[in-house]
């Protein structure tokens, strides 16, 4: 190997290693770009298979209030 080729070589390398570099920075961008705005997708969760009963309903979590419960 001469010193020309020598000299290729290592321009090389470093043009190669500076593109990556600007590639996985470039990456991060628009990955926080992308975080900042994004709202999570919920498919196929517990929560998505959660069915609220309709409006007027007592639902398990709210107690149903009788009179016997309103005068203790």
């Amino acid at each position: 190997m001469d010193m020309d080729q020598a000299a290729v070589f290592l321009g090389g390398s470093i043009l190669t290693m500076l593109g990556f570099v600007i590639v996985v920075a470039g990456i991060v961008v628009i990955n926080n770009i992308i975080h900042k705005y994004w709202k999570p997708v919920r498919i196929f969760t517990a929560d998505s298979w959660h069915i609220n009963p309709p409006a007027g309903y007592p639902n398990q979590e709210e107690p149903v209030l009788t009179k016997e419960s309103v005068n203790k």
